[in-house]
């Protein structure tokens, strides 16, 4: 899936970008609204509205009249108004800054669904063996009982889980998961895959690498199961 994200501010553009490559997104990054408008056609347009040569709004009006790409206007705007008038000129959603990387996939995810809706079974929950996971509504079931988790822990292992097996380093994963801008210990993420590892015991397994970070496996049911 190609994304075209316009935003002028080069750290949060960086972050952003790597963020969605991460989770499988191809991006193009524009500074402007002038480019924005010349671009290749996309799957989606992240849109900042404070750019350099315009009013994002205008750029979000003229896109919307030569296409019907999803639009995801994201702003340090948070007044009310602009919200209102982004949406009503065509916005799909609107995502106040400061946001974590995770907000804008879900907000994605969620504009893409709605804009091509899954077909069949297809929106049904993902299944890790004896786990599964209902992004949609954010529960869990082991063996068909509803997990407990903090947010916190239920966004860890939704991270974890979109790629299993895969090494995940803490950088990565804080990032992911708390936020871009995190500046606290990270002894935190310890503390949550504790928490992990035991309500999921038997079904799931949380690696340790040392010094880089976690791969979740996937523990396949035995036979007798």
């Amino acid at each position: 899936m190609r994304v075209l994200l316009v935003e002028d501010d080069e750290p949060v553009a960086q972050s952003l970008r790597r963020g969605l490559v991460r989770y499988g997104f191809e991006v193009d990054w524009v500074m402007t609204g002038r480019e924005a408008l010349e671009a290749s056609p996309v799957d989606l347009v992240l849109l900042d509205l404070g750019l350099p040569d315009g009013d994002g709004l205008d750029v979000c009006r003229e896109l919307r009249k030569r296409t019907d790409v999803p639009i995801i206007v994201i702003s340090a705007r948070s007044d009310e108004t602009d919200r209102v008038v982004g949406l009503e000129i065509g916005a799909d959603d609107y995502v106040s800054k400061p946001f974590g990387v995770r907000e804008v996939i879900a907000r994605i995810r969620a504009v893409m669904r709605r804009a091509r809706p899954p077909q069949g079974d297809a929106a049904g929950p993902d299944r890790y063996g004896r786990l599964t996971i209902d992004r949609k509504a954010a529960r869990a079931h082991l063996d068909g009982k509803e997990l407990q988790f903090t947010p916190k822990e239920y966004d860890l292992l939704a991270f974890l889980t979109e790629e299993p097996g895969a090494l995940m380093t803490r950088e990565q994963i804080m990032e992911a998961v708390w936020d871009a801008h995190w500046f606290g210990p990270t002894k935190t993420l310890d503390v949550h895959v504790a928490a992990l590892r035991r309500k999921l015991a038997g079904a799931i397994r949380i690696e340790t690498v040392r010094g880089v970070g976690f791969r979740l496996v996937v523990d396949e049911p035995s036979a007798e199961s």
